[in-house]
């Protein structure tokens, strides 16, 4: 039988480094790009092939792969705890770089809240809530993660929503979480959330402004659909 040929065996010109300094990472593909990233193979194969292997094992999905935890991906013979952190993180640092770097002034839509919030939460294999805070003239103060949970489920503590408003003076609140399935649509305890959440806030003189679902790409707001 043939000995395998080592990355460093083949033609410059077909190394994905090499190829990546010359022509740019657009010019990979996405198992070049993961082989850079995995550096090394197996005994039996090499990192080339190993990179395949691990996009097969997700369905050949870069977007599933992205969502894969730590775990399951060392469920794949040739990737260790080295390799499945250092690929968790590359696709962490992809996210956090899609975040808008500057804090907007003000937000005045769903649309926008959205826009600023899909990048972080589309990806997650496990819900979160989020909220955001406005003082009097709509002026965004800030985010602050509220609770994770499950895939299917998270428990926000209303005084806990409330006390974090009024510590930092905020006015009106936007309350946001995202549906790991994709799905948008709110069910049957997001809007019992959001009925409570109102008017525990009414009580205290704050406002909430939006509840807004995070699916995918999308989006669905309580504001927008006539729900508040």
């Amino acid at each position: 039988m043939g000995q395998k040929l080592k990355m460093m065996d083949w033609a410059a010109d077909e190394r994905p480094r090499e190829r990546l300094r010359e022509k740019g990472p657009a010019s990979l593909s996405n198992a070049e790009l993961l082989a850079i990233l995995l550096r090394t193979g197996t005994g039996n194969m090499n990192v080339m092939e190993l990179a395949r292997t691990l996009l097969s094992e997700h369905g050949n999905q870069l977007s599933e792969l992205v969502r894969s935890p730590v775990e399951k991906m060392t469920r794949i013979k040739g990737i260790g705890i080295a390799k499945a952190v250092t690929l968790c993180a590359a696709f962490e640092l992809g996210r956090r770089a899609q975040i808008p770097l500057k804090r907007p002034a003000a937000i005045t839509s769903a649309r926008e809240v959205a826009q600023m919030m899909i990048p972080m939460l589309r990806d997650l294999t496990y819900e979160t809530c989020w909220v955001l805070f406005f003082d009097g003239g709509r002026k965004f103060i800030g985010k602050e993660l509220i609770s994770t949970g499950g895939l299917n489920a998270t428990i926000v503590d209303i005084r806990m929503v409330l006390k974090k408003a009024l510590d930092k003076l905020s006015c009106e609140l936007i309350l946001v979480h995202n549906h790991p399935s994709g799905n948008n649509k709110p069910g049957r305890q997001d809007r019992i959330l959001t009925s409570t959440l109102k008017e525990a806030a009414r009580i205290v003189d704050l406002h909430l402004i939006d509840h807004i679902v995070i699916g995918g790409n999308g989006y669905f707001s309580f504001a927008e659909e006539g729900l508040l």
